[in-house]
């Protein structure tokens, strides 16, 4: 579910407007909502992170995986795809042991195995891969107009695109949905409604 789709949280008098998906009673959801979600990333190693979290939040919400982000962080080596590659069944085995993450197999070899596939197609290359990823978009940021929550798609025909050529490289938990989810996150679609402060700023 991308972001958008989200249930909204109640309007404020005299608060600033946000997109209907930012739960104001969460700081840290607002603080990603107003400083993260939907700027343009062009890090190589922040883009890794977040196509496997965004793969990691598949069948849940993104306020769980927001929260448990720094654990993400630390059980995955701070998403180096290098050093992930190299893993074994033991070190799957152990992370599923790890309290602070979602403790599913599938998405925990997802992660590894989508290391994997940078490693063997971008050379680990991080910044050969945010240039690929960003290939798919022009090398710009689309700019949507979205007046309600409603307006925006769940997946469009860049995020079928690139998921597409994700999955041919071997990349897993890069289905379409997800991967304009992540696209949203990242700022190559800036999907702010015009109703919040932050689309204008941007744009």
């Amino acid at each position: 579910m991308n972001r958008a789709e989200q249930p909204a949280g109640a309007e404020v008098p005299g608060r600033k407007r946000r997109c209907d998906w930012c739960p104001p009673d969460d700081p840290l959801y607002v603080k990603y909502h107003d400083e993260e979600w939907g700027v343009p990333v062009r890090n190589g190693r922040h883009l890794f992170e977040m196509l496997c979290l965004e793969g990691a939040q598949a069948g849940l919400s993104w306020r769980v995986i927001l929260h448990k982000r720094s654990n993400y962080r630390s059980a995955f080596l701070g998403f180096q795809p290098e050093r992930l590659s190299s893993w074994t069944e033991a070190d799957v085995a152990r992370a599923l042991t790890n309290p602070g993450i979602v403790r599913n197999r599938r998405k925990v070899e997802a992660v590894v195995g989508n290391a994997r596939a940078v490693v063997t197609h971008f050379n680990g290359d991080l910044d050969r891969f945010a240039e690929c990823l960003w290939t798919f978009v022009d090398g710009k940021p689309i700019q949507h107009g979205f007046v309600t929550a409603a307006d925006v798609p769940a997946e469009d025909s860049h995020s079928r695109a690139l998921s597409a050529a994700l999955q041919k490289l071997g990349f897993k938990f890069v289905g379409p949905t997800i991967v304009y989810a992540f696209m949203q996150a990242v700022g190559m679609v800036n999907d702010h409604l015009t109703g919040c402060f932050r689309h204008a700023e941007t744009s």
